[in-house]
């Protein structure tokens, strides 16, 4: 159990440090072109589409390579 919450911190903080360095290079995650957004009179609705279909490519990626090895 140990590992595995280590090895889950260790995840976590590397994917911190992907967030940060991509809103460095100008890419703010949940503020992509083709996300949903509409604000009306009493309230606001908010979908980050194309952030999820990118977070979700990147993780099929990712579990793609650990399958191969």
């Amino acid at each position: 159990m140990g590992r595995l919450l280590i090895g889950a911190g260790i995840v976590l903080v590397a994917a911190g440090l992907l967030v940060i360095g991509a809103e460095r290079l100008g890419i703010r995650l949940g503020s992509l072109p083709g996300d949903i957004r509409v604000q009306g009179r009493r309230g606001s609705f908010y979908f980050p589409v194309v952030t999820c279909i990118l977070v979700s490519a990147i993780l099929s990626l990712i579990a793609w390579f650990f399958n191969r090895r």
